[in-house]
Formats: C-alpha cells, sequence, structure tokens
C-alpha cells in the first residue's frame, strides 16, 4: 500500500487516546502521541500537569516536527503513519501548508462532557482550552484547500457502534479496515507521551473502546457561557459527521 500519513485533530478529554490505541494494534501503522505539545507549552507556558517534563522529552521547534511527521521513510517500516493531535497545540505560529501532506481527520466530543472531565484533570478550562475555535478554523482551511469536506466522527456515535465507525473511516481513507483495531493490550507503551502518568489511566486499564455513557455532571455557572459558545462551534462541525 502507498505510504500514507493520518493526522487526527481533536480537543482534550476525548476518546483521541483510546483511537490511537485501535491503529496502533494495526501491523501497518507507527503512531506519533500528540507532537506538538512541548512546542505549545513551551510558547505559551500553559500550567499543565508535568509540564516541565514534557518540553524536555520534544523537540520544541515546530519546524522541525513537521518534518518529522511529513518527510522520509514512516517510523519502523510501516506503511501508515497515524498521528493524535489536539487542535489547540497548532498555535497561530506555525504554519498550516504541511497538513497539505496529510489526510486530516477531525474527532469531535460534546462540550458539555468535555467541561466537567477537563475541569478533574487540569482546572477550569477558556474556551480556546477546549479547541473548538482551532478545530473550526482547521477544518475549514482543510476543506478550502482541498476542495471536499475532511472526514468528521463525532465520539458518541463512535462508542455507540466501533466497529461500522471504523469500518467507514477506513473506507473514507482508503485504507483496510482490520479486526484487531476492536482490541489491545493493557498497559503503557513506548509510544505514549511523558504526560500518560497524568492522563492516560483510564486507557491503560483499557482493552478495548468502552460503552458510551452520558455524563450528567453539572458545568459551574460561570463557566457555562464557555460551553454554550463552544456548543455553538460543535453543532457546526457536528453537521459534516461520518453516520453508519
Amino acid at each position: 500500500m502507498t505510504p500514507r500519513r493520518i493526522a487526527v485533530w481533536s480537543g482534550p478529554r476525548n476518546i483521541s487516546t483510546a483511537l490511537m490505541r485501535s491503529w496502533e494494534n494495526r501491523p501497518d501503522t507507527a503512531v506519533a502521541d500528540e507532537p506538538l505539545y512541548a512546542h505549545y507549552l513551551h510558547q505559551t507556558g500553559a500550567p499543565h500537569p508535568g509540564a516541565d517534563e514534557v518540553i524536555r522529552s520534544q523537540e520544541t521547534d515546530w519546524r522541525k516536527v513537521v518534518e518529522q511527521l511529513t518527510v522520509g521513510d514512516i517510523p519502523g517500516g510501516r506503511t501508515i503513519y497515524y498521528q493524535k493531535h489536539m487542535t489547540h497545540h497548532l498555535l497561530p505560529d506555525v504554519g498550516r501548508e504541511w497538513l497539505d501532506r496529510l489526510d486530516n481527520v477531525f474527532l469531535l466530543r460534546d462540550p458539555r462532557e468535555v467541561v466537567p472531565s477537563f475541569i478533574e484533570k487540569a482546572g477550569e478550562p477558556r474556551l480556546e482550552d477546549i479547541g473548538l475555535p482551532q478545530q473550526t478554523e482547521l477544518f475549514e482551511w482543510v476543506r478550502t484547500r482541498t476542495g471536499r469536506t475532511p472526514p468528521v466522527i463525532d465520539a458518541r456515535d463512535f462508542l455507540e457502534n466501533p466497529e461500522g465507525m471504523l469500518r467507514l473511516l477506513c473506507d473514507r481513507l482508503g485504507v483496510p479496515y482490520l479486526p484487531a483495531m476492536l482490541s489491545w493490550p493493557a498497559g503503557p507503551r513506548p509510544s505514549d507521551g511523558v504526560w500518560a502518568k497524568h492522563w492516560y489511566d483510564a486507557v491503560w486499564k483499557s482493552t478495548g473502546f468502552q460503552p458510551y455513557r452520558p455524563k450528567n455532571v453539572d458545568v459551574p455557572e460561570h463557566l457555562r457561557d464557555v460551553v454554550r459558545r463552544a456548543e455553538e462551534l460543535y453543532r457546526g462541525l457536528y453537521a459534516h459527521r461520518l453516520t453508519v
């Protein structure tokens, strides 16, 4: 198969790490875990758990990161390079043209579920911390550049039918679906970022996608405007989602 480079753009507190596990369980796929995270922290000084360790662990020059993601052989001699990205890591100073060399996919989750989960791990978010403004900008950039609507996946849709959604996504990307994508061994991976110990506890315990369960958690009143504005952006992208 012709080598493929797949970039999946998600906000935080989504199923992005489980989806990375799914693709990493393919024998033809190498993965990159949030390769722009150190650049983001180095530029913003965001007080994330283990920020200094993250900065030490990765390249902070986005140009060098982009070269590694888009040029040369795929790690391990694989034919698919799956890249898990957070949309808010793609800061305004980072160029966009390199996205032309990737198959871009957008992974959504309802902000009413994201915000309570974010608060548990990293404190109270701003709208930009949820990543939806950046995700919308990237979606429109890719659609304008390519003249096609890139694949959009909603986390609830996915968890309600993992096999159906994986088959549909693979078909859109032009790669064969493999049943191995539905399960994986529990535990950490060498490919996990050093931040995994702060964020990946549930994924480390998992061996497959967990069934969807609604989150009935009230958002603090002073954050409801953040959720409202995020919901408007979410609905705009949700209208383009893949459905089985």
